[in-house]
């Protein structure tokens, strides 16, 4: 039996992306020390700087332990994810040659054959092993991203929106929740963009995916809870919030709308999708829903906020009454358009 010792840094969507490897392995055991284990698989992340360097230190520290046990005893140090998808075609394999395997993003599919070829073992077949314990489960809808937000580059690193196939990921949750979850989590760059990338004869995007899959979901047996997190705010229509009010009563009203800022000056500058009022789609919601919790990320700093603008932001927060709020600092990011802008506000 693969003996894995697995470290998942960043965001859910990259713990599916782990789960999914680890679940396709055959048969494996999760070891907690490097020393028992076959195999170390660390799926990084790389979406800002502070990513990166944690993404680079734990590469580093695994590959030294590793290097401290018997030659007969070291197991494959295999490195995936965001972070050799932003920086392995300029040079970091290079830079870490401790690291036996290194598997890029446009690869995922091919990680547990890649894996299973350096191993000498049989090729797996496909599965997933949830490792968030029986209250809930993640399902990533899609990866990639059609927006060019400014600061971002999950672009760069991901690539465009690739929306999966609505039967696949019922068939993927039916398996999850009969495994035990409760509650399914949807994840995705940007949900309410589910389908988009899916063109039809007249050129139009499919704007009846995410319902089809949603419809299918509240549905299914054993399922209790059906929650959906990064809801861009251009996608809350009125006619999706209808949507989402006729479903049964497993949907949440629980709304993670990533808004950014409150100006429209700093959100034309950030490239946002939805560069308007933002407070006008929270209203939205608590007019369809208005028992909703609401969760939003915000950046302060970006190139150009001025006092004013930074006051504007105060303002809204304190209107808006979030239930969970992330706030960023801004980070010039290699690569994304938002670096070479003019009036870069100093850390301090």
């Amino acid at each position: 039996m693969l003996r894995v010792y697995s470290i998942s840094l960043g965001c859910p969507k990259n713990l599916v992306d782990s789960e999914h490897l680890l679940g396709s392995l055959g048969p494996m055991r999760a070891v907690e020390r490097i020393a028992g284990a076959d195999l170390v698989f660390i799926n990084t992340c790389g979406f800002i700087l502070p990513a990166v360097q944690e993404s680079l230190n734990v590469i580093i520290d695994a590959a030294e332990e590793i290097k401290a046990l018997p030659a007969g005893k070291r197991p494959l140090l295999a490195v995936a994810g965001c972070l050799p998808g932003r920086y392995l075609s300029q040079g970091l394999a290079a830079e870490i040659p401790e690291v036996d395997l290194w598997l890029d993003v446009p690869e995922i599919k091919s990680w547990p054959e890649i894996i299973a070829l350096a191993l000498n073992r049989p090729t797996p077949a496909p599965g997933r092993l949830v490792s968030t314990g029986p209250g809930h489960a993640y399902l990533k809808i899609s990866d990639g991203c059609n927006h060019a937000c400014a600061f971002c580059t999950i672009p760069l690193i991901r690539g465009p929106l690739r929306s999966f196939p609505v039967a696949e990921l019922l068939a993927e949750a039916r398996e999850v929740v009969d495994g035990g979850a409760r509650e399914l989590i949807l994840v995705g760059q940007d949900v309410t963009g589910y389908g988009l990338d899916q063109i039809d004869q007249n050129g139009q995007g499919d704007r009846q995916a995410l319902r089809k899959l949603l419809s299918g979901l509240a549905e299914l047996p054993g399922l209790a809870r059906l929650r959906l997190m990064y809801l861009y705010p251009a996608g809350l229509t009125p006619e999706f919030l209808a949507f989402l009010r006729d479903l049964p009563p497993v949907f949440l009203p629980y709304f993670d709308v990533p808004v950014q800022h409150s100006h429209p000056e700093v959100l034309a500058r950030m490239g946002r999708p939805f560069a308007r009022d933002p407070g006008l789609v929270l209203a939205r919601i608590r007019e369809f829903f208005p028992e909703a919790a609401l969760r939003t990320s915000l950046i302060v700093g970006f190139p150009g906020e001025t006092d004013a603008q930074f006051e504007h932001l105060l303002d809204f927060v304190q209107a808006s009454r979030f239930q969970h709020l992330g706030v960023f600092a801004y980070a010039a990011e290699e690569g994304t358009p938002a670096a070479k802008l003019p009036d870069q506000i100093p850390e301090e």
